[in-house]
């Protein structure tokens, strides 16, 4: 993590002046944080304002657990009881994204990559991740710090010898990448792909597109975009921009004109292999099944060749991911089914592919697919949800549990494809949990699926605990 005097913060963050009872300019302090529910001693504390709180109020509090120093908005009266350097800044967000570009460019000097997209962007950085890490340090973003706040903090929290930092980049609107890949200035960024999530806020795929495209505002001259070229948007959109004419661009999907291209792809419950053509003597492996995934992996591939890694290497790499959690994460229910905990997101997009994923598997008595509402999809929900029920069919799954308002018009489609009872709607999660207990057994595979706002993990944690008593 960040080990910075409190005069290089200063000069860093771009502050105004330091208020201080005594000379502690030359302090050293060793980290960030904005939470006095985990900051730890030595730490700079960063009061974010919002529009329901102010961390400035829980200045004291970060002081009782540690904090060595804190940013300050300049217009705020210092606190005349508390004696810690006060750094003082216009605006405190703004001057812990500029702490961020100034540990970047003077204490950290790692290779950033970036990525983003509608779907897979998780389960791709964390291939990204593992694959570097078989030759270099690297540092990745955690959980859901993808954003304006989330990734300085991840950036500061990165230790000073490490190599590749990989970054992952959210967004719910426009300007939103644009301003992280400002901050990070990426070596090399990767575009996953383009879903539906966020119609609501950009009415249209395209819109998203060029949302997602921002991550080359930021991009380093003579860097590389990497990205999925079976998306047409995506190409469209590119050759509408004035990108600098020494940055690589390099595609990678199933279509072949692409650059790395996925060959003999073959999915099991366990996991995924696949081969990229030019290398059919080298098969892959990831821990993770569903054809999409090995489409993922193939910009690992792409990503580790950027950086000389062997082939043989990159195949470890492959193999010993960890992926984040609820990202088709395989347990067991208390009766023995066979669970696939996809509950992290939902998009029609990544809806599709997951019952794909459930077709594709054999060696299942029985195969449950449960979908909770996709949200954030804009005036064209009702109508996407209805597209999901007519996608899915007996070929594909022998049962359909829903639970959701929009996914009442995904019930009224699906019925149409099975026979009477075999698709049914809940009014909550804990009847529907409770049915597919009853009703499934050892033999059977269950994949759980919704936006994150609908946590159907609650519906996983039941099935692993079993009925109530």
């Amino acid at each position: 993590m960040m080990q910075a005097t409190v005069r290089e913060v200063a000069e860093w963050s771009g502050a105004e002046g330091i208020r201080s009872y005594s000379d502690e300019s030359d302090n050293i302090l060793t980290g960030v944080s904005t939470d006095t529910r985990t900051i730890l001693p030595g730490q700079l504390f960063v009061p974010i304002q919002g529009e329901r709180f102010d961390g400035h109020d829980y200045v004291q509090k970060a002081v009782d657990a540690g904090a060595a120093a804190a940013l300050w908005n300049a217009s705020i009266p210092t606190p005349t009881d508390i004696d810690i350097p006060f750094i003082l800044v216009d605006n405190t967000l703004n001057a812990l994204q500029a702490l961020s570009v100034g540990y970047l460019n003077n204490g950290l000097k790692a290779k950033v990559v970036a990525v983003t997209g509608s779907n897979g962007k998780t389960t791709t950085k964390d291939l990204i991740t593992s694959v570097l890490s078989t030759s270099f340090l690297v540092h990745k973003t955690e959980g859901n710090y993808n954003n304006h706040i989330g990734l300085p903090l991840t950036i500061l929290s990165a230790a000073s010898n490490t190599e590749i930092l990989i970054l992952e980049m959210g967004m719910s609107g426009r300007g939103e990448i644009s301003l992280l890949s400002s901050l990070a200035k990426p070596d090399v960024a990767i575009v996953t792909n383009i879903g539906e999530s966020h119609l609501l806020h950009l009415g249209s795929r395209r819109n998203i597109a060029r949302a997602k495209l921002e991550i080359t505002d930021g991009l380093k001259p003579g860097g590389q975009l990497v990205y999925y070229g079976d998306e047409p948007l995506l190409a469209e959109e590119l050759a509408a921009l004035n990108l600098d004419k020494e940055i690589k661009l390099i595609t990678f999907g199933e279509n072949s004109d692409n650059d790395w291209i996925a060959r003999y792809i073959r999915v099991t419950a366990e996991g995924t292999q696949f081969s990229v053509a030019g290398d059919a003597d080298t098969s892959y492996t990831l821990p993770v099944p569903g054809r999409h995934n090995a489409v993922n992996a193939l910009a690992a591939v792409a990503v580790g060749r950027l950086f000389d890694i062997s082939f043989a290497s990159i195949g470890e790499g492959l193999k010993s991911t960890k992926l984040t959690g609820m990202r088709i994460e395989r347990s067991a229910a208390k009766n023995g089914a066979t669970i696939l905990n996809d509950a992290y997101n939902a998009s029609p997009t990544s809806v599709k592919a997951a019952i794909n994923l459930v077709a594709e598997l054999s060696g299942y008595r029985r195969k449950w697919i449960v979908l909770g509402d996709m949200l954030e999809l804009g005036t064209d929900e009702v109508e996407l949800h209805g597209e999901i029920g007519r996608y899915l069919n007996e070929s594909k799954t022998d049962y359909v549990l829903l639970f959701g308002p929009l996914s009442e018009q995904t019930y009224r489609e699906a019925t149409l494809g099975f026979r009477e009872g075999n698709v049914l709607h809940f009014p909550d999660k804990d009847s529907l949990a409770e049915y597919l207990l009853e009703h499934s057994e050892a033999e059977d595979l269950v994949l759980v699926k919704a936006s994150r706002g609908m946590r159907l993990e609650e519906i996983v944690s039941i099935l692993q605990k079993g009925a109530k008593e």
